[in-house]
């Protein structure tokens, strides 16, 4: 493949924290709430050259059986106000935060990511997410809980609104007086009114037009309803599949779905989320893989997730003995709460467990490392380097966002060692180019007052 045929890879890095991919005990762990450490991790990611940095969202504070418990991160900050931060401490790379369509309101929402848009230049990003369980929605007015279809619904007419607001000033909003060098605004910016079944509201935005448009749209996706809601809205969708050929097969599907709603498929972009783990030698990564997956599979994670499961207190149960003789409580509140759950049958998913346990010989500890192990990058700074390319000029995916294991300096290696050799093969940017991240992401900015974007079907 020549030079000028290859895709270029977006690349994407996250502070993690929220699930159990940091190794927060190792000795060279920082803090995950301290400002330097956001702070490193993106100055590092864009002496990479790196497209943008991510935060996830937590707005509670997860228990087990009713309490607390030490099996999460010590507190999770304001996602607008730590990328608000970043954005004086960086100057190219894209600031991207999850925030929950289901618990903010759109005007609120739709003003803190303009304003974050202006003050970063052109360079905010929201990753629009819906709530997942009543727990967290506790700590909101009226609750926040809604049934999953009506999650998608209001997510929809959500963004429909906060385009329609990121809009409401006219190209001619503002301009300057030849006369006189002072601005003069058009009395008509910023007026909006907005009807829909989720949302009744007017009067005037107070943000101007941002240098890209609108803030980059992300989304995640899996189940047909998810894929519709994404393929229709999103620029960037979090894929959860990393390996061929699941991969090529969920791209091709949700491209397929941009393209029947309108859109150019090339105008959406997929990005799954993988680890790495580099050595001199092959057998080395291994084995540094090896590590890295018993220390983070301790006898606590493996039981805090398969508790999720069963539903149950699995503290009596030997992780290095069989799976529980138990069935999973389908009728008890949930046992581990504040932590999103994807499985669609609990009893399905044990009763193939079993059957793999029962075949294998497999202990809870061995199927944990089958089920749970966080897909990786392993070998070499050439053979990563190699795996990766490979992955995105297959067309598993447009790019990866990438966590290292230990933060904050988790990615330092994959910036040192294996950045330059995708910059070499012309796989990845010498240099950024665009001023937005929509430029640097390829990504055309919106047209004013385009029509809405098709719902969840």
């Amino acid at each position: 493949m020549s030079t000028a045929d290859r895709k270029q890879i977006i690349l994407a890095a996250y502070v993690g924290g929220v699930n159990e991919h940091t190794l927060w005990e190792h000795p060279d762990a920082g803090s995950q709430i301290d400002v330097s450490t956001f702070e490193q991790v993106a100055r590092t990611a864009e002496r990479g050259l790196f497209d943008y940095f991510f935060l996830a969202e937590g707005l509670t504070l997860r228990e087990r059986d009713g309490e607390v418990f030490d099996h999460d991160i010590a507190g999770r900050p304001d996602t607008l106000s730590v990328l608000a931060a970043l954005a004086a401490v960086t100057e190219h790379i894209g600031l991207v935060g999850t925030l929950n369509a289901t618990f903010h309101e759109p005007y609120e929402l739709a003003r803190q990511l303009a304003t974050l848009d202006h003050l970063s230049g052109g360079r905010a990003g929201w990753n629009v997410v819906t709530s997942f369980d009543e727990f967290t929605g506790g700590n909101f007015r009226r609750g926040g809980f809604l049934p999953r279809s009506q999650r998608y619904e209001r997510a929809a007419e959500f963004l429909e609104l906060a385009r329609e607001l990121w809009d409401s000033w006219g190209e001619d909003a503002i301009a300057a007086d030849p006369s006189t060098g002072r601005f003069l605004t058009d009395p008509r910016a910023g007026a909006f009114a907005y009807t829909g079944p989720q949302f009744d509201v007017s009067g005037r935005f107070t943000v101007p037009r941002s240098p890209q448009g609108h803030p980059v749209i992300v989304q995640a996706g899996v189940s047909p309803q998810g894929r519709d809601f994404a393929a229709a809205n999103s620029d960037l969708i979090f894929s959860p599949y990393s390996r061929l050929p699941e991969a090529r097969e969920y791209y091709v599907d949700v491209k397929r779905r941009a393209a029947g709603f309108g859109r150019d498929p090339e105008h959406l972009k997929i990005i799954p989320s993988i680890g790495y783990v580099l050595g001199g030698t092959e057998e080395e990564a291994r084995a540094n893989a090896r590590d890295i997956q018993d220390r983070i599979l301790t006898e606590k994670t493996i039981r805090v997730r398969f508790e999720q499961v069963w539903n149950r207190d699995l503290s009596a149960y030997d992780v290095d003995g069989p799976l529980p003789d138990l069935e999973p409580d389908e009728a008890a509140p949930p046992f581990i709460q504040g932590r999103a759950f994807h499985l669609q049958d609990r009893a399905q998913a044990v009763r193939e467990w079993r059957e793999l346990a029962s075949a294998d010989g497999w202990s809870l500890r061995d199927l944990a490392a089958e089920v749970f192990a966080r897909p990786q990058l392993v070998g070499t700074p050439e053979q990563v380097a190699d795996q990766l390319d490979d992955f995105v000029q297959q067309d598993g995916a447009d790019g990866v966002v990438l966590g290292g294991h230990v933060t904050p300096h988790g990615i330092d290696d994959f910036v040192d060692q294996v950045v330059p050799l995708l910059q070499a093969r012309g796989s990845l940017r010498t240099e950024y180019t665009g001023a937005t991240l929509r430029e640097n992401l390829g990504l055309p900015v919106p047209e004013r007052a385009a029509a809405p974007a098709a719902a969840a079907r």
